[in-house]
């Protein structure tokens, strides 16, 4: 968060001081450096014009900070040390009065921001010792900070929309926001972003005219539904969607939503270690994939057809049909030709054994059944000779 420019509150009334001292602040909108009493209170540093003021004329919060750099640019005073604060939106530049108070406030910025003593300082066992207290009593003074109902459930309500963002949503500040509007000016020229409060969303639009054009509209969400465009007359959208394509018709297209896709690689690479030379990058030729052999089917067993039975026709026909082949043919079983004994003169009754067993025929009997007919018929023969 930027430095802000008031009367405060007295010193009184601003949390537990950890560390204090005279500090060269400048930053993008100051022409030059200026030095101001500063005292780190809390995660915020308020400055003053002297020591003895009890309103500070500034205040920079902690909460918005990305990262603590040392600059190593000359300064006329050969022991003064600078140091770059960059924020969210803007790049402090504070320079100490020697390298030891640029550790010492390096590691008080550190300690209130993490929460924990940093490793990579310079410092002596005492000063780490200081570092720990802060690092204790900043984290008791968070505890006592209850957020407010109305700010939790703006929070619960932001929270609850990340799924249900449009396309152009980007989670980035006011100052990426424009810089990516410049930067990729031919992926669209309005994008929807998280706003400083945290509790409500913003857009972000830009327009050539005679340069780049800027302007920023709040949208907040209803606790009855909807959203709404925050401005002379709040336009009211059912969904975030809405609200894009709401900007979009309000100004006959000429606002486009942005939307950026990052490259893609074109073959598969990976890092391979060379005992040689070293680790080496390797590419994988894109060479087609075999297809997968697709499992046979068994074969499906083949059934016996049966021959139609006729309505008039009672009993199996006799033929025993084959299905073994594409033509099938009715198996008969073999001719035998009828065995009749010749008749004799003393023969008078033509109902008698003989004339019966003479008068059997073997063409619908097995053959064995013929065999032993005749062998019957041979021993009737004998016992009649003997008898006579």
């Amino acid at each position: 968060m930027a430095a802000t420019k008031r009367v405060g509150r007295q010193r009184e009334q601003l949390p537990h001081c950890y560390y204090e001292g005279f500090l060269e602040k400048r930053s993008f909108e100051d022409k030059a450096s200026r030095r101001l009493w500063t005292c780190l209170c809390g995660n915020v540093l308020f400055f003053y014009n002297n020591t003895n003021d009890n309103y500070y004329v500034e205040k920079l919060e902690l909460r918005g900070l990305i990262s603590l750099t040392d600059d190593c640019s000359r300064d006329r005073n050969l022991e003064a040390a600078r140091l770059i604060l960059r924020m969210e939106d803007e790049e402090i530049k504070i320079t100490a009065p020697s390298l030891e108070a640029r550790e010492l406030w390096k590691g008080f910025i550190s300690s209130v921001v993490e929460l924990s003593v940093p490793s990579s300082l310079n410092l002596l066992p005492g000063q780490i010792h200081m570092m720990r207290e802060t690092v204790e009593t900043e984290r008791e003074r968070l505890k006592t900070l209850s957020p407010t109902p109305a700010a939790a459930s703006s929070s619960n309500l932001y929270l609850s929309l990340i799924g249900d963002m449009p396309a152009c949503f980007q989670p980035v500040s006011r100052t990426e926001a424009e810089m990516i509007l410049e930067r990729h000016s031919d992926c669209g020229n309005l994008l929807i972003r998280p706003s400083r409060d945290g509790a409500s969303l913003a857009v972000t639009t830009r327009q050539d005219l005679n340069g780049s054009v800027f302007r920023h509209y709040r949208v907040t969400r209803k606790h009855d539904g909807g959203y709404a465009i925050d401005v002379d007359i709040p336009i009211f959208c059912a969904t975030l969607h809405d609200v894009i394509n709401c900007l979009v018709d309000k100004t006959n297209g000429t606002l486009t939503p942005f939307i950026m896709e990052g490259p893609y690689e074109e073959s598969i690479m990976f890092v391979q270690a060379n005992e040689e030379n070293g680790e080496s990058l390797q590419c994988v030729p894109s060479t087609p994939m075999p297809p997968v052999p697709v499992p046979a089917l068994p074969p499906k067993p083949v059934m016996p057809r049966q021959t139609p039975r006729l309505p008039h026709q009672t009993s199996m026909p006799s033929e025993v049909l084959l299905s073994s082949g594409p033509e099938r043919k009715a198996l008969m079983p073999p001719l035998v030709p009828s065995v009749r004994t010749p008749r004799t003169s003393r023969s008078t009754s033509t109902d008698t054994p003989d004339t019966r067993l003479r008068s059997i025929t073997v063409t619908s009997v097995p053959p064995h059944a013929v065999a032993q007919t005749i062998s019957e018929e041979l021993k009737l023969k004998l016992e009649k000779r003997r008898a006579q």
